[in-house]
């Protein structure tokens, strides 16, 4: 393996930190004609690029991945400076190959790298795509040819991911973790989700090979078809007397990010991203740069919410991070414990994740009235199909007003000759 380049500057997030944002990458040259490169953000995390040389004194740029700025580096979507270069080589000898002419023949590895690349190179996520394709995909089906896949081997391949244990975060250098097998219907349910989820992330890749005519034929993939009745999970939510419990109950600093989860409907990676300069309080809003979808949006806040966030960034520098865990940024995965824990002290029963606030949110404004497309809008969706899919059924001019409001009477009235089993022996 090729030795790693050292950099004061960008092989530690903490130095990093201390760099300023810029659309113009900190270079570092890593082998003659290949530099990485770190894009500086305003906020949320920088990106890894890697520039090539294509000669006549021109450059072609290309995003690699999401830097360890905040989260963990797992080695697929979230690489250390030291991943980050292997990874800009990988793609120095990828190019190298086709330049030469080596191409044998087409793997589903091959049309996965490729597809990925478009993902990022569009400005759509790649990250999910990514994580699924190195777990899941790769594994199994990365040394196939595409041209020999069959219409069996990736139904048996989506059947068997169903039935497998969810991964659990597992440390770098160990062996992958995994919970226990599905057992209840619950379970089953979420690994045919999944299954389904990951089923498009190949589909994707196979159909583009197929659509720039690299592929002779779509018909072994296009067959298989996802499960059914799989994708509507129960929301969970929280009463009003739950939310207050677990705020109760929460360790001091966990307790700020849940607050501000049920003000605002936010998601824990929104919130982890927010720096303080990103509320308002002359508008009452919160800027959330980074979005799931890619999109920015300004969250309204209550009254009770702004008051919450005004206590929150009082006396505080426009630049911190928001939300601290004893001194540093909240990351990815550290709210499972501190809300197990409330969810626990609170006597929340069943438990609920953090993703769980996001639906006490929606689903109180729904119950108390709020238009549906004004709930999509804050929670970020671009029109109201998830807001009616997940809480349609508790707003109360949706379904059960219509139905009292216009359903046949018949005038039978409440006094009748019927008794019941427990009154007949009073």
């Amino acid at each position: 393996m090729a030795r790693s380049v050292r950099d004061a500057k960008l092989e530690t997030r903490t130095a990093r930190a201390q760099l300023k944002a810029s659309g113009k990458p900190y270079y570092r040259a890593i082998e003659p004609e290949l530099h990485l490169g770190y894009r500086k953000p305003q906020s949320g995390s920088g990106k890894w690029v890697v520039r090539h040389y294509v000669g006549d004194r021109k450059y072609e740029v290309e995003t690699i991945a999401v830097a360890d700025d905040f989260s963990d580096a797992d080695g697929v979507a979230i690489l250390s400076f030291a991943q980050a270069q292997n990874a800009a080589r990988e793609r120095m000898k990828r190019r190298a190959h086709a330049a030469a002419g080596i191409m044998g023949p087409l793997t589903v590895k091959d049309v996965l790298a490729d597809y990925l690349d478009f993902l990022e190179s569009n400005s759509k996520s790649a990250v999910d795509a990514r994580s699924r394709s190195n777990a899941f995909i790769l594994p199994s089906l990365g040394d196939a040819e595409v041209e020999t896949l069959t219409t069996d081997r990736i139904a048996k391949w989506h059947a068997d991911l169903a039935k497998s244990p969810a991964r659990i975060r597992t440390k770098d250098g160990d062996d992958q973790k995994h919970k226990a097998a599905p057992s209840d219907p619950e379970a089953r349910r979420r690994r045919k989700s999944t299954a389904n989820r990951t089923l498009t992330v190949l589909k994707g890749a196979l159909n583009r090979a197929w659509r720039a005519g690299k592929v002779g034929s779509d018909e072994a993939w296009r067959r298989v078809q996802p499960f059914k009745g799989v994708e509507a999970a129960r929301v969970r939510y929280l009463s009003i007397a739950e939310a207050q419990r677990l705020i109760n109950a929460a360790d001091p600093d966990f307790r700020k990010i849940a607050l501000a989860a049920l003000h605002s409907g936010a998601r824990y990676g929104e919130l982890c991203r927010l720096e303080v300069s990103d509320f308002n309080a002359d508008s009452g809003t919160l800027a959330v740069r980074q979005s799931k979808g890619g999109k920015p949006r300004h969250i309204v806040l209550t009254d009770e919410g702004i008051t919450a966030f005004k206590q929150l960034v009082m006396g505080r520098d426009g630049a911190e991070p928001m939300f601290v865990k004893n001194g540093a940024p909240w990351g990815s995965s550290h709210q499972n414990k501190p809300m197990a824990e409330a969810c626990k002290n609170g006597k929340i029963t069943p438990p609920i994740s953090f993703h769980g606030l996001r639906h006490t949110w929606a689903s109180h404004s729904v119950m108390n009235g709020m238009p549906l497309m004004v709930v999509a809008k804050n929670l970020g969706h671009a029109d109201t199909r998830m807001v009616e899919k997940h809480y349609g059924h508790l707003a109360p001019s949706f379904v059960a007003d219509a139905i009292r409001a216009g359903a046949p009477r018949f005038d039978l009235g409440t006094n009748t000759n019927i008794t019941g089993i427990a009154d007949a022996h009073r």
